[in-house]
């Protein structure tokens, strides 16, 4: 136990006390209201569990299988992994502080910022893969700061053990570890292409993401016909460059930008910080890729991890130096005081009455990255959690409505991913004996059912889009739930008599976007 106290060092105490706490606050509130839609389309996917899916590597359903047949499906125990998965980013945080050089001052406020940047506190209250994805590049910047600091080119092994584990995560990897690199390359690190460890590295890291390549080659790469649907579609915000600069300062939150800056600025132009050059030169071409190819505002989040330990040491550097150390005091004050008040719009503190009133008396709406999560009268991490249960309600009563002959031949359809997880989650608590199809992402490609389903139960869709290829189609219900999500208001449809099979149509029902 004295080695490993030695080892962690002075500081850690802190450290572990802020991980503790933000553990604690993320399972207080993980079962304030429902399940989010990823969360349920998550589920669905550790139902099938294979080497990839429409819009995700495997990693995030292999975590749902294991927590489904493990802890159960509870919201506690759907999000217990995301909980974890933000303590140690907390403890990660502080940990590549240490290497930076921080002492305890550095390593507290690195990991207060960690625990208390907006979009981390939002990631790691759901149930998805944007939760670990911190975790994996932040662990590779700590490996790169790890060569520099012993010279042991070996651990770059490690390196692309924990990349190729982050691709099977979330394809944004291949942004970021290759961004390290080009860092290295710009540094006297680039020593390390003259060693066969950073190409084994590089090797390891595609052995692992393999399978996926594998996948996707098989089904015709449905990432990237995703990835064109989406843009040619228009559905997601597009942001100019500054804009996307802009948003960072918010989505980090406010209280946080003088640490991250201050942590750039110390990665790039410092004396102290030279030998760490390929952290922030990562951050620049990463910051660049994604304002290139107009990615989200969030899909940078990762990488502030390491400007938030950068920039802890910058700050108590700067304030030993200059003899100002009483100074420092202020900051964590000003750090928690602001975020408090950002807290209740990324954890469900408050009802969504009082989270709604809460939001005028602020006079402040969350920025959004699709056009359409604008129209909800709560931020569109919240509002896709309310309706479920009254959505499946109202299809159990549709289903058990029907004759029995007809209840043999039905087929329940959702026209997304969190409606038919839906169904297949909770529609045994109503009394539905069977799946959901789906047009959407993954759902699409586990196929419509067995031939002779010629009665369909029809979720977020039209009666007139409908009568084009159902002879008689009656509403059965009318969804508008007040806290919801906008495009989920809309009518529980029972189509009769359809012109041609589902078999038959189930080509261009595909719907990827």
């Amino acid at each position: 136990m004295s080695d490993l106290k030695r080892w962690l060092g002075p500081g850690f105490g802190v450290v572990l006390a802020i991980a503790a706490a933000k553990l604690l606050l993320h399972l207080a509130t993980a079962s304030r209201y429902g399940y989010f839609g990823d969360e349920l389309y998550f589920l669905a996917c550790g139902e099938h569990l294979d080497w990839g899916y429409v819009d995700q590597p495997p990693l995030i359903a292999l975590v749902a299988w294991l927590v489904r047949h493990t802890l159960g499906t509870s919201l506690l125990a759907m999000r217990l992994p995301s909980a974890l998965a933000g303590a140690a980013l907390v403890l990660l945080t502080g940990l590549l502080a240490r290497e930076l050089g921080a002492g305890r001052f550095a390593m507290g406020l690195s990991a207060a910022a960690s625990a208390l940047a907006f979009v981390y506190v939002v990631m790691h209250y759901l149930f998805t893969m944007n939760a670990f994805e911190p975790l994996f590049w932040t662990g590779c910047a700590l490996i790169v700061v790890r060569i520099v600091k012993t010279g042991d080119q070996r651990l770059w092994l490690w390196f692309g053990l924990l990349a190729g584990l982050g691709l099977e995560n979330k394809y944004s990897m291949a942004v970021y570890a290759p961004a390290l690199v080009v860092g290295v390359l710009l540094t006297p690190e680039r020593r390390a292409l003259r060693q066969p460890w950073i190409w084994l590295g590089g090797v390891l890291a595609g052995l692992i993401f393999l399978p996926n390549v594998i996948w996707n080659v098989q089904h015709g790469w449905p990432f990237f016909e995703l990835m064109r649907n989406i843009r040619a579609s228009g559905r997601d915000v597009v942001l100019s460059p500054l804009e996307y600069v802009l948003r960072q300062g918010f989505n980090m939150n406010p209280a946080t930008l003088p640490i991250w800056l201050a942590g750039l600025g110390w990665l790039l132009l410092s004396a102290r910080g030279r030998g760490f050059r390929p952290l922030g030169w990562a951050f620049v071409v990463s910051l660049g890729t994604f304002v290139a190819t107009k990615g989200k505002d969030y899909y940078l989040a990762p990488a502030f991890a390491t400007l938030f330990a950068a920039g802890a040491v910058a700050i108590e550097g700067f304030a030993a130096a200059g003899g100002w150390r009483c100074w420092l005091r202020p900051v964590p004050i000003g750090l928690l005081a602001i975020s408090a008040a950002l807290l209740p719009m990324g954890l469900p503190i408050l009802s969504p009455d009082g989270l709604a009133a809460y939001q005028e008396r602020l006079g402040l709406t969350l920025p959004t990255t699709e056009k359409a999560h604008a129209r909800a009268a709560l931020p569109h991490h919240f509002a896709w959690q309310f309706g479920w249960d009254e959505m499946v309600a109202a299809v159990a009563a549709a289903y058990h409505a029907l004759p029995p002959e007809e209840q043999a031949r039905v087929a329940i359809i959702g026209n997304n991913y969190g409606e038919s997880g839906a169904i297949d989650l909770l529609g045994p608590k109503y009394g539905l004996p069977l799946k959901a199809l789906g047009t959407h992402q993954s759902y699409w490609l586990w196929g419509p059912v067995a031939p002779g389903k010629d009665v369909l139960i029809v979720l977020g869709d039209r009666p007139e889009r409908l009568k084009r290829w159902c002879a008689d189609v009656q509403v059965a219900a009318e969804l508008n739930h007040p806290w919801g999500a906008a495009w989920e208001n809309g009518p529980v449809l029972v189509c009769r008599h359809p012109s041609t099979s589902i078999q038959e149509i189930w080509p261009r029902l595909k719907h990827w976007s």
